[in-house]
């Protein structure tokens, strides 16, 4: 059995300062790096380092960039055989400034991942016979996402969906496509159209967004855990204590160790506690891809570990 993830693919442009800038102002800062990036590789990656046979669809730019994004994949475990190369635009790049408290602001500018279209739907079609999980997120078309929902739909694959970037304009009919959603408190504010900060709240959000049509809601509260709704119950899974350095991909981490869970036969609240421990481990160190947890240290924390 295998986990497909369906997005974006970015170069990440990473910067280490003090505090944030406010708007107008300069800080210095402290550090810069370069690393593999995109909520799409992130995910496969995520939970490639599981030990879950992973396959990611999407496309990245022709420029210099190209080529370290397809290596970093398949370092990490990732199929990466269905990445095309689009020749006539660049890859996507984020932008990225994290403080001395781990928090963050993050451009993108998406590049190839705008180009995603007929040529991954025919990839995807192949792959998906066998698959367990499908993960999608919104840093590619719309449309696509609605269309690749449709096909995993009539394939009977699950679709976890991140509605990450957040926006408050998803078609019903992609609520209604949609196995599992998982957005943050500030995706799930957006989407619902009233404040989330809090496991009361977040379970109020929940529901609202499965009377749209979604099987299940996961909203996640960061250092404040989680809340999954699921067609029988809502149930609060606690964060996991840890000192995070940057929250980078820590949602990413979030929704591979999901799909990792999952994939080996756990129940949805289970899998929610993965989700949380991947979540967790990745805040504990700088990068995206860099940080996410192998199966090794993953299963020393949980052991560890008593929520």
């Amino acid at each position: 059995m295998t986990v497909i993830v369906f997005g974006s693919i970015n170069i990440d442009l990473v910067a280490k300062t003090p505090r944030l800038p406010q708007p107008g102002e300069t800080v210095i800062g402290s550090n810069f790096c370069t690393s593999g990036g995109g909520k799409g590789a992130n995910q496969a990656v995520a939970a490639a380092r599981l030990g879950i046979p992973t396959y990611i669809i999407g496309r990245v730019g022709s420029d210099r960039f190209a080529e370290e994004l397809l290596t970093n994949l398949q370092v990490y475990g990732v199929n990466a055989s269905n990445v095309s190369i689009d020749p006539d635009t660049n890859s996507g790049i984020a932008t990225i400034a994290v403080d001395d408290r781990g928090q963050n602001n993050i451009i993108v500018i998406p590049g190839a991942n705008n180009n995603v279209g007929q040529a991954e739907l025919e990839a995807l079609k192949k792959l998906l016979p066998g698959a367990t999980s499908l993960l999608l997120q919104l840093e590619i078309p719309l449309q696509i996402v609605q269309q690749v929902a449709a096909i995993a739909r009539e394939a009977g694959v699950r679709t976890i969906l991140d509605p990450a970037p957040a926006r408050s304009d998803l078609p019903i009919e992609l609520y209604r496509l949609t196995d599992i959603i998982t957005p943050n408190e500030v995706e799930a504010a957006q989407l619902v159209g009233f404040p989330v900060n809090n496991s009361e709240s977040a379970m109020l959000a929940g529901k609202e967004l499965q009377q749209r049509g979604v099987k299940s809601a996961i909203v996640k509260l960061g250092a404040k855990g989680a809340v999954c709704v699921t067609e029988s119950d809502s149930i609060f899974v606690p964060a996991f204590t840890v000192e995070a350095v940057d929250t980078v991909a820590a949602g990413d981490a979030f929704n591979g160790g999901l799909a990792a869970g999952l994939d080996v036969g756990l129940s949805l609240p289970e899998a929610v506690v993965w989700a949380a421990a991947a979540g967790a481990l990745c805040a504990t160190k700088i990068g995206a891809q860099t940080a996410m947890p192998d199966r090794p240290t993953f299963d020393a924390f949980l052991r560890s570990k008593t929520i």
